[in-house]
C-alpha cells in the first residue's frame, strides 16, 4: 500500500524527518503484515538515483534451545555507488548483495512469522522479496519461516530510493526478534 506523504508527515515528524533526509520523496510503500515490535529507525535515502540491488543481515538459524531473530536488518545498493540502511538488529552476518539485471527496485513484500506466544520462539520478518522494473522478483538470502503476505504498491514513475526499519532491541534474556517491519520509499 502507499501512502501519500502528507497523510504520514505528522506521524513520523517526531521520530525521524531531521537532518538526515536531504532529498524529498513523492510516496512511501507499506505492508500490511509487519510486526509488532521496536521502534522506528531514521530514514535512509540514497543521496541521489535509485536502489538497485539490496542485502539482509540475517542470524542462522541456532537450534530449539536458542533465541533466534531471523531478519536483523537491509541495505540498499544505490545507482550512485552508495549503500543505505535503517536501525539494524545486533545479530547474523551480512548477505551477498542482489542486483536487478534491469533497471531498480520498484515494489516488495515481506515474509512474517506470526508472534507466537509466550513459550514458543518469535522470529517476526524473516525475508523480503522486490520487484524489479523489468519485472524479475529478487529473493533474499534468508528463512522461510511464515508466509509472505501481499506486495506494496508500486513505486509510480521512479522507484524506490530509501528506507526505515522498526527493530526491537535486544530483550536480555527475553525473547528477541530483530527487524519487524519496513517502509521504503519512492522518489522523484
Amino acid at each position: 500500500m502507499a501512502l501519500p506523504v502528507n497523510i504520514l508527515f505528522s506521524l513520523m515528524l517526531p521520530c525521524c524527518l531531521g537532518a538526515k533526509v536531504a532529498r524529498n520523496y513523492k510516496t512511501i510503500l507499506t505492508v500490511k503484515n509487519g510486526g509488532p515490535y521496536g521502534v522506528w529507525g531514521a530514514i535512509e535515502l540514497c543521496p541521489e538515483g535509485y536502489a538497485r540491488g539490496f542485502a539482509l543481515k540475517v542470524q542462522e538459524h541456532l537450534g530449539v534451545w536458542y533465541d533466534d531473530t531471523a531478519l536483523n536488518g537491509i541495505r540498499l545498493y544505490c545507482t550512485n555507488g552508495k549503500v543505505v540502511e535503517s536501525k539494524t538488529g545486533p545479530w547474523g552476518k551480512w548477505t551477498e548483495p542482489k542486483y536487478c539485471p534491469k533497471g531498480n527496485l520498484i515494489s516488495f513484500t515481506l515474509r512474517v512469522e506470526e508472534p507466537r506466544g509466550l513459550v514458543a520462539d518469535d522470529t517476526i520478518a524473516s525475508n523480503v522479496q522486490f520487484t524489479c522494473q523489468g519485472g524479475q522478483v529478487l529473493t533474499g538470502n534468508s528463512h522461510a519461516w511464515g508466509v509472505f503476505g501481499p506486495w506494496s504498491d508500486h513505486c509510480r514513475s521512479s522507484s524506490i530510493c530509501g528506507l526505515q526499519t522498526k527493530v526491537e532491541s535486544n530483550q536480555g534474556t527475553g525473547d528477541n526478534t530483530a527487524l519487524n517491519d519496513v517502509r521504503f520509499f519512492c522518489c522523484a
